[in-house]
């Protein structure tokens, strides 16, 4: 089941809220909870049935092991409980996630032909395990208090953000359970959610899958090594970046306004990331909530920073590797994790340089902002290519027709919009190549330039919602305006409505 769905939107969230809303003003707190535990395994289990028994064993034994680690004192026994739920947690996900790659692997260097069954992927696997891996380590650690087995499901299957993120920690959500059912706010509560879900939706269903018309063509073309343009690859590479950043952003928005109108609120797991200055400030802003476990709970328990450099340099790499492998079982994601380590390597030399012959005190420079903008937007559109390619070498025939291995010629029904350069393109003897694809990719350079604009320079949802002054916010119109609010509202959700007929999965499904 799907946010931008029929089905969610019409049936499933109405139904949600309804019922938790009375049980919770009936004073029935514990079924208000319960019934959003309910909702939320229904949500699950409508996607594939008999994985929803995966995710409630996964839920017992780590909450069974969680309160065994809580009864433990400190010791070897403490730690090698915690090493068998840490393993069980592993061992799930490496069977489902990354068996038939193994296997694949095997065959490719011994020459064998073992054969295993496809294994369909469980949704949000990757995502309620590091969830529940960060619990065992925290109650490890004593820093988790005793709570309910109630409170634990919803922890773990809350449906706004199971599927995708953001990846919550126990101090963020246990506390809220607590209060869950106390409406003082609730009007307010609701009226943010609603706006947040709503322009979540319009940023999937108009920007998102808009894009994805322009990028899956070329992506697939590479991959059957089709003759792409010079252009048609910038297009391609640009569009996916975009097709990427909306529909993660959108999920992002969604997620949040539907806790929202439950009253939790959920950690902010996006803010901007292509305004971003240096591969170290990407990674502050896009998956925050990934970036902050794999520095918690993998790159601090290497040693972070505080050992020697080359230790120091060995870890961070290590950290952003191991997180490119999260991402998914290929060598494209192994080679984007690569990339990243590799770039957060050469960002932290070059400020450790600069620390060094210009002082600790030294300013950025507006030139120096641009120029960090740039550089880290054509790092970061470089590995977005290895991150969509099938495969390897559809990766490198792209990135090579983007350095211009296919010449730079400009396809014909490109050429024939530009009505008014055909003359310079003519006289510099770069027009008329033919295209290997049939699509229409001036509208798409068209729509990958406003979409960038407001990638790039228009505020997020996070600052439109907060009333900080600074840009036109909802916020003060929500209360104070409601007609005007709810017309634009609706007349929004009427134009995102009658797009719904192109429903299309969120990508961050897959991981």
């Amino acid at each position: 089941m799907l946010f931008n769905s029929f089905l969610f939107i019409f049936f499933f969230l109405p139904v949600t809220l309804v019922v938790y809303y009375r049980l919770a003003d009936s004073g029935f707190r514990s079924s208000a909870i319960a019934w959003l535990v309910i909702c939320s395994l229904f949500f699950y289990g409508w996607w594939n049935p008999p994985y929803l028994l995966l995710i409630i064993c996964s839920i017992l034994v780590n909450f069974t092991i969680g309160r065994g680690l809580q009864r433990i004192a400190a010791g070897a026994a403490k730690k090698l409980l915690l090493t068998v739920g840490i393993a069980f947690n592993l061992s799930l996900l490496g069977y489902f996630k990354y068996a038939n790659f193994f296997i694949d692997q095997l065959n490719v260097i011994f020459t064998t032909g073992v054969k295993l069954e496809p294994i369909m992927l469980p949704l949000a696997i990757s995502f309620f395990t590091f969830q529940q891996i960060a619990y065992l380590v925290d109650v490890y650690r004593s820093d988790v208090q005793k709570y309910r087995f109630l409170h634990y499901c919803l922890f773990v299957t809350f449906f706004p953000q199971l599927i995708a993120g953001p990846i919550v920690q126990h101090h963020e959500m246990f506390p809220q359970f607590a209060r869950l059912t106390q409406s003082n706010e609730r009007l307010k509560q609701l009226s943010f959610g609603m706006v947040l879900f709503l322009i979540g939706l319009s940023k999937k269903v108009l920007f998102a899958d808009s894009l994805a018309l322009y990028a899956s063509p070329i992506f697939d073309g590479a991959e059957r090594m089709v003759a792409l343009s010079f252009w048609e690859g910038w297009s391609g590479a640009l569009a996916y970046s975009l097709q990427l950043y909306f529909d993660f952003s959108g999920y992002s928005d969604m997620a949040l306004g539907l806790a929202k109108m439950m009253n939790i609120n959920l950690p902010i797991n996006f803010n901007s990331p292509y305004k971003a200055t240096s591969i170290i400030d990407f990674w502050r802003r896009w998956h925050i909530t990934l970036s902050r476990f794999l520095r918690d709970y993998l790159y601090i328990p290497l040693g972070g920073n505080r050992v020697a450099r080359p230790r120091y340099y060995t870890n961070l790499f290590l950290t952003m590797l191991l997180g490119g492998i999260w991402h998914g079982a290929g060598w494209t994601f192994v080679i984007w994790g690569a990339l990243h380590g590799f770039c957060l390597i050469i960002n932290h030399l070059w400020r450790s340089g600069c620390k060094a012959l210009l002082g600790p005190d030294r300013k950025s420079t507006p030139i120096g902002i641009f120029c960090g903008r740039v550089l880290t937007l054509l790092c970061v559109i470089i590995g977005w290519v290895f991150f969509r390619a099938e495969s390897v070498e559809g990766a490198w025939y792209l990135l090579g027709v983007m350095l211009g291995t296919n010449g730079f010629g400009v396809p014909q029904d490109l050429a024939d919009q530009l009505v008014y350069l055909q003359q310079l393109v003519h006289t510099f003897g770069i027009i008329g190549s033919e295209s290997g694809l049939r699509i229409d990719l001036w509208s798409g350079m068209q729509l990958i330039f406003l979409l960038g604009l407001v990638a790039l320079f228009f505020p997020n949802s996070n600052q439109l919602i907060e009333d900080n002054g600074k840009w036109f916010t909802f916020s003060r119109y929500l209360l104070s305006k409601p007609l005007l609010t709810g017309i634009a509202g609706s007349s929004l959700f009427f134009y995102v409505f009658i797009n719904l007929s192109r429903e299309a999965e969120f990508l961050y499904f897959n991981f």
